[in-house]
């Protein structure tokens, strides 16, 4: 096939089904993004052009943010601080929101797990989620369009032994995302949920050493627990993440809604037991 021949299909391809990711003019909110793979979420979406505004509990991360983010300290497990900080933002419009703020939650059996540090996990995990929705959802319908990226987990589609409360909020975003995917489709506001699997970064060696505190073994062997039970063999990637939610948010994923989609290396186990 000649070099002419190549171009003409691939310019009737693109003029059939245009496929871009650029963002530009779109307004975007990222909980937790001043770090981590918040951070790295909130930086992809700028990078396509969306003007991206970010909370977090770091002020020592918000006032480091690159220019290309608009930071705020918000406590998202404060519904009344959700609503002061994003009104202002509807306000002027909203196009995208990235529900990713969460904490890991105690490392311990059922029965050790104190009342506090349940309600603590859900509410940061799970209530701010709804919060932060129920905040945006009136915007979108008016302008018509909106996509919504819960983060979940792959502990939320397969469970974890030590980790109930984590767990526990992980499913409920599931069935979240799923619901408001069925409630607000015919307001054409999408709505979608990554389950990541073991992300590179500090926060996951803090699981990794909580885990082994609490086994009794080493964080080599909780290490090689984790990617034994990933078909990949590997942890996954803040920019894979980041890469997902921006096609989720983009023209490419336009009729994608009420999926979990993992990104993970494909989680055979997350708790091969032969090597506890």
């Amino acid at each position: 096939m000649g070099r002419v021949e190549i171009c003409r299909k691939t310019i009737l391809r693109e003029a059939i089904c245009p496929m871009n990711t650029e963002l530009t003019g779109k307004r975007a909110v990222v909980t937790a993004g001043a770090g981590g793979s918040g951070l790295v979420i909130a930086q992809g979406l700028a990078a396509e052009g969306a003007e991206v505004f970010v909370c977090d509990v770091d002020e020592t991360a918000i006032g480091n943010l690159p220019e290309s983010l608009t930071g705020s300290f918000v406590d998202v497990s404060d519904p009344d601080a959700v609503d002061a900080w994003l009104a202002p933002i509807v306000a002027d419009g909203i196009d995208i929101l990235i529900n990713n703020a969460g904490i890991a939650g105690p490392t311990a059996a059922i029965e050790d797990i104190t009342t506090e540090d349940w309600r603590r996990c859900l509410t940061i995990d799970l209530d701010s989620q709804f919060f932060c929705t129920r905040a945006v959802v009136p915007a979108m319908k008016k302008n018509g369009s909106g996509a919504i990226v819960n983060i979940s987990s792959t502990t939320g589609l397969m469970g974890l032994p030590m980790r109930a409360p984590y767990v526990a909020a992980k499913f409920a975003i599931v069935g979240l995302t799923k619901t408001l995917a069925m409630e607000l489709g015919r307001d054409n506001i999408r709505v979608n949920a990554i389950a990541p699997g073991s992300i590179t970064g500090d926060r996951m060696e803090r699981v990794i050493a909580a885990h082994a505190t609490a086994d009794g073994i080493s964080e080599d062997r909780v290490r090689a627990m984790y990617t034994q039970g990933v078909s990949l063999a590997s942890f996954v990637e803040p920019e894979e993440i980041s890469d997902m939610v921006v096609y989720l948010c983009s023209a490419r994923g336009r009729r994608i809604t009420g999926q979990v989609i993992a990104v993970d290396g494909g989680t055979e186990t997350l708790y091969p037991r032969e090597l506890s």
